[in-house]
């Protein structure tokens, strides 16, 4: 009797131990369906700032950065030569061209997040743009290093402010630029206007994108944008180059608050050096509205930076103004235009002015 009691209980602590192990299994089971497809899948779609590099490859960009140049666009080239695997970065010949000029450098683009590291090759010429770079291009490695996030996640992350939304990816959207037409995914957040940043999943830098400053009043300028113009592969394309690119009328430029824009007009065009030239300038709002009682000033500078005269004092009372100036000599000039009051209000410790870099034949 003792021992059949005894392998009855063995049997019976058995059989809880199999129903254990099933409860066990099952609720594992449970935790991946409800889990592992997900996680799978956002596994499976992430997308990171450097994804799908390639070695001799090469991208070029029309870049606007509200930070450099006035906002004024440049054409900046990026070729991925190379990866140097005992220092982790990509080796990445880079030139710029602005205005005809032409700048060379060579970035080391960290393998984490693309960000060009402190052992990069850039000459004090090139080192604005290589800010441009960082706060344009590879801006979104903030919320996206390596190994990067889910292009199907709710969001990636919010920004440092208040009152904005996250940055969140959306749906699917073709983008055509003049290197193409991709299939992207659309990035957005909303902190006044919408922003917009639109990734290719195969390309190691998003396609185009517009963003705006965050600002508490008024219109909202361009923090930065940038279009993909063309991309290819095989050795890195050759710098052209520098020419004296003659500057076209018409001209606008953002002040240094993003405040105000002005456009420059001149007549003739070009520029004749010894002959009266019509400067005909037009004072706009954020919002691109003309204001009226402008009181400003000109400085026109030399290349050599010496100040050939100043004009203070114009009046544009309807947002308009017109001075005739005779350029002494051929060559490059700067005329700095600042807005000293509006509205007969002045500017007070801000300093509201743009510098236009023109040329006299």
């Amino acid at each position: 009797m003792k021992n059949y009691l005894t392998k009855t209980s063995r049997i019976f602590r058995a059989n809880l131990e199999v129903c254990f192990l099933l409860t066990i299994l099952g609720s594992s089971i449970f935790l991946l369906n409800a889990i592992g497809p997900s996680r799978a899948s956002a596994q499976g779609d992430n997308w990171y700032v450097g994804k799908g590099a390639k070695p001799d490859t090469y991208y070029t960009y029309q870049v606007q950065n509200f930070d450099t140049n006035q906002g004024r666009p440049f054409l900046m080239t990026i070729c991925l030569k190379d990866f140097d695997e005992a220092n982790k970065y990509w080796n990445a010949p880079v030139f710029v061209v602005d205005q005809g000029q032409v700048y060379n450098g060579t970035f080391h683009l960290s393998d984490l997040d693309m960000t060009a590291l402190g052992s990069s090759v850039v000459s004090p010429d090139l080192v604005k743009y290589r800010a441009a770079y960082s706060n344009s291009l590879a801006w979104l490695a903030s919320y996206v290093p390596k190994p990067g996030q889910s292009l199907s996640a709710p969001n990636w992350g919010k920004i440092a402010a208040i009152g904005g939304s996250a940055i969140s990816p959306g749906g699917a959207a073709k983008v055509t630029t003049p290197a193409g037409t991709f299939n992207t995914v659309d990035v957005s957040w909303t902190y006044g206007p919408t922003n917009n940043i639109w990734v290719d999943p195969n390309l190691p830098f998003p396609v185009k994108a517009q963003t705006f400053a965050a600002v508490t009043s008024g219109h909202a300028p361009v923090q930065y944008q940038f279009e993909l113009q063309s991309t290819g592969t095989g050795a890195c394309p050759t710098a052209p180059k520098a020419v004296e690119e003659t500057p076209k009328s018409g001209l606008v430029l953002q002040t240094g608050r993003a405040t105000y824009s002005i456009k420059l007009i001149w007549e003739p065009d070009p520029i004749v050096s010894g002959k009266e030239t019509k400067l005909g300038l037009i004072f706009s709002d954020s919002f691109g509205k003309t204001i009226s009682g402008v009181s400003y000033n000109l400085e026109i500078t030399a290349k050599n930076g010496t100040i050939v005269d100043e004009l203070d004092r114009q009046r544009a009372d309807e947002g308009t103004g017109l001075v005739s100036y005779t350029f002494p000599s051929p060559g490059p000039y700067d005329i700095k235009v600042t807005i000293n009051a509006v509205e007969g209000v002045p500017t007070g410790e801000f300093v509201e002015s743009a510098t236009f870099s023109v040329i006299a034949t």
